[in-house]
């Protein structure tokens, strides 16, 4: 059987409880028939777990792990809004912001991690738009922030 959960199993992947927001925002929106999800930090073991800029501090493989670790946020914030990740639609759009050095161009392939988790995991409903964006900082130091809008059922 070809589930979300199967596919998370194969993976390796559990997903953790999702963060509460940090600020004087919510984690999650939900609007008609979209769900607007809130940037979201590598966090691993409740530890922000890839700091610095990419390009100096973090190399790519680094970053890319990042990502993916954004995209399992992304999915623990979506199961916690919805209750049921088989109400996913599509994910329609992600934006992945990646702190890095100014000479450092290759965010696209960072932001690959999170493109290639999100299909794993959800197969055709999982392929999206994107933005892959260097940034001067991002909050904590965090090296990656990733943020999504998806359609649900």
């Amino acid at each position: 059987m070809n589930t979300i959960e199967s596919r998370l199993e194969e993976l390796g992947i559990s997903l953790p409880v999702a963060a509460a927001p940090a600020a004087n925002y919510v984690s999650y929106v939900l609007s008609g028939n979209l769900l607007h999800l809130s940037g979201q930090l590598p966090m691993e073991n409740g530890k922000l777990a890839v700091t610095g800029l990419v390009g100096k501090d973090v190399d790519v493989p680094g970053a890319r792990r990042a990502a993916e670790l954004c995209a399992i946020n992304l999915l623990a914030q979506a199961q916690a809004a919805l209750g049921d990740l088989t109400r996913i639609k599509r994910v329609v759009k992600i934006q992945g912001f990646v702190a890095s050095t100014p000479e450092f161009t290759e965010q696209h392939l960072v932001i690959n991690g999170a493109s290639d988790l999100l299909v794993a995991v959800l197969g055709d409903a999982g392929r999206h738009a994107r933005a892959a964006v260097g940034m001067a900082a991002l909050p904590l130091n965090a090296a990656v922030e990733i943020d999504a809008i998806m359609e649900i059922a």
